[in-house]
């Protein structure tokens, strides 16, 4: 299978596996990845510059219609939903949060399962309430491939395993290394 989108949500206790699995990637890894990460909507800096440190991927925050390109990491901005639009752009939104959470989870991944179909690769990892679950759900129902970070090793695994309880048969569930090991065989 050839995909053509990796997104990957978490929230608490999920930035370090972030890191983690960016830093295993290669330069000429060309499926693009968009991170979408529960932050506190008044810290608007800092991400992208750590996680850039470990990655070899470009790490951006897109704008609203940036278009979506091979060989980037797409971190979802503080305190805007990421939506993936049918025409590969992005369109960020300042509607009312959804599961408390702006971005969430839930929508992005529900437009990555709308555009991308079975070409779509879901991750839900760490965090602390059920975002997520029905994203990856999506994905799945569209015929995309979905990942779970194990939830033995997330430092707080209701996310992952609502994820896991929620989908139904998740295709994999994996550690942190064993993701990274599974994005590089792609």
């Amino acid at each position: 299978m050839s995909y053509k989108l990796i997104i990957i949500g978490g929230s608490a206790g999920s930035f370090q596996i972030v890191n983690q699995i960016l830093s295993k990637l290669p330069q000429d890894f060309e499926i693009p990845i968009i991170v979408v990460l529960h932050r506190l909507k008044h810290i608007r800096h800092g991400f992208v510059e750590a996680l850039s440190q470990k990655s070899i991927l470009p790490v951006i925050e897109p704008e609203d219609k940036t278009l979506i390109k091979p060989g980037y990491v797409y971190l979802a901005p503080a305190n805007y939903h990421l939506f993936i639009e049918v025409n590969g752009r992005f369109a960020l939104s300042t509607e009312v949060p959804v599961n408390h959470s702006r971005p969430a989870i839930d929508l992005s991944f529900k437009t990555a399962a709308n555009c991308f179909r079975e070409k779509a690769v879901g991750i839900i990892l760490s965090g602390a309430n059920k975002d997520g679950a029905e994203g990856l759900k999506a994905i799945k129902q569209m015929g995309g491939l979905t990942i779970a970070q194990n939830p033995i090793e997330a430092q707080i695994p209701v996310m992952p395993r609502t994820a896991i309880d929620r989908v139904g048969q998740v295709d994999h569930i994996l550690s942190g290394i064993e993701i990274s090991n599974f994005l590089n065989s792609l």
